[in-house]
């Protein structure tokens, strides 16, 4: 039987941003890295890719965090139940993409406290969906794979009903034969810790 063939034709990004960082005590998005906060970081990132609409999911800090980000082409939603979990933010940004641009046949979920991402990583997810043809693309770090992650379409009903802390990646479990990965060298670097963060600044490699 030959296999499904999936294009994303229209990719979107949700950039989530709505957790109370309370492991790290202050809000991650506003830490400063090479002269930009995390969350401005993320989203200069997104919008270089061209894909559009580019939204970000606020929440715990919303207010602070809205007026971090003032640039043409973001469009920012309130997550009111952030304190649900991840997933609650990947809902609130689906049901923004789908509001905002119907047409999109693919969004690429992101964190905005993994400071390595890049627009080329972005558009390198897009460029293997099309040559795969595969309907899920993650990114591949140490043994694990996770954000910044591709869905084409045909997951956004799974996507719209997960609930919890976990995300998506028990998407990437249970449809294995339907995934393939992109190389992300540093994406294990994310600041959830004070150490983490003075990792960072020191130009040192921290792992999740």
């Amino acid at each position: 039987m030959n296999r499904i063939e999936y294009t994303v034709n229209k990719c979107s990004i949700v950039i989530l941003a709505a957790g109370s960082s309370s492991r790290f005590g202050k809000p991650k998005q506003l830490l400063d890295y090479n002269g930009k906060s995390l969350v401005q970081h993320a989203a200069d990132e997104a919008l270089q890719t061209n894909m559009q609409p580019v939204i970000i999911v606020v929440g715990a800090n919303h207010v602070t965090t809205k007026k971090e980000v003032k640039k043409k082409g973001i469009q920012i939603v309130h997550n009111e139940k952030w304190q649900e979990g991840i997933a609650s933010s990947l809902r609130f940004g689906l049901k923004a993409v789908i509001k905002i641009s119907p047409a999109t046949d693919g969004i690429i979920f992101m964190v905005c406290d993994q400071p390595y991402v890049t627009s080329s990583l972005l558009k390198n997810l897009l460029q293997k969906q099309h040559e795969s043809k595969l309907p899920i693309v993650a990114s591949a770090y140490g043994n694990s794979i996770g954000t910044p992650a591709l869905f084409h379409k045909t997951f956004f009903t799974e996507l719209a009903d997960l609930a919890g802390d976990a995300g998506a990646k028990k998407l990437f479990r249970k449809h294995a034969e339907l995934s393939t990965s992109e190389a992300f060298p540093k994406g294990n670097i994310d600041i959830d810790t004070i150490k983490d963060y003075q990792f960072l600044l020191a130009g040192e490699n921290t792992t999740a």
